[in-house]
């Protein structure tokens, strides 16, 4: 999917979009000031990201995220996706609250989960744990498509229309299961759980495409899980490799072992 927001600042890296978002506020000093410092929230929300995984990298062997990746954070504005209480933090390197227990991801997990998944320009990905819609943004700057499943009816509803009002509209949401993924629209390039599982669900292994690459928080609902990167290869067998210890909320639906 080509977003708007994709098409004029492609190209343009981090600084740009900070120096376009100034221009289309120009008219307003209120809306500009606004803009510069939401702006200037965000910049630094990447360089944050970017401290992160040098942090990390001894753990993670990713001593810096794709440039691509942290420009798409760079451009999504987080702060949309968040109820206006919590709108003044969207760019603290945290987790925010979306309900009692759905929140919405460290930057940094969802910029170490996107340069995992590799996503490509006509890549199909498929997300399960819509939750606010914020990595499906992310997602949608870099692929072709994006389907996404919430399990919780409400939150799917309002991820769609936050992502339409944004022009991300060619995002697909729905309510359901994501354990099942998304058959009709099946073979994906990219998988993505965002919940904790403590085995590998079949029917999202069958619906990755030969070549395809799955990120998936794996182990225990009730401790620490290893953020695990799965690749199928050209001729279906599956190799995965974990990559640091996280803490997800556990899948709501699925199968369980």
């Amino acid at each position: 999917m080509e977003t708007a927001a994709k098409r004029t600042l492609a190209g343009a890296g981090l600084g740009g979009a900070l120096c376009l978002a100034l221009a289309a506020a120009a008219a307003s000093p209120a809306l500009a000031d606004e803009a510069a410092e939401i702006g200037r929230q965000r910049l630094e929300m990447v360089r944050i990201v970017e401290a992160e995984t040098r942090a990390t990298s001894p753990e993670t062997g990713i001593a810096a995220l794709q440039p691509k990746v942290l420009e798409a954070m760079g451009r999504v504005p987080r702060h949309s996706f968040l109820p206006a209480e919590l709108r003044p933090f969207a760019y603290l390197p945290t987790p925010l609250p979306v309900t009692r227990d759905q929140n919405i991801a460290a930057p940094f997990l969802v910029g170490l989960m996107t340069h995992l998944a590799d996503v490509q320009p006509g890549d199909k990905v498929f997300e399960t744990g819509t939750g606010a819609g914020y990595h499906a943004a992310v997602l949608a700057e870099l692929a072709s498509e994006v389907f996404s499943v919430e399990v919780i009816e409400f939150l799917a509803e309002r991820a769609r229309v936050i992502l339409e009002d944004l022009g991300y509209g060619d995002v697909k949401v729905r309510a359901g299961d994501g354990y099942y993924g998304w058959a009709e629209a099946a073979p994906f390039d990219v998988i993505i759980v965002k919940e904790a599982v403590n085995h590998l669900p079949g029917p999202l292994l069958r619906q990755l495409r030969p070549g395809g690459r799955m990120v998936v928080p794996l182990g225990p609902a009730d401790s620490s899980q290893i953020l695990t990167l799965v690749e199928k290869t050209s001729e279906g067998r599956l190799r995965s490799r974990g990559i640091l210890a996280v803490k997800f909320s556990p899948l709501q639906g699925g199968e369980r072992l």
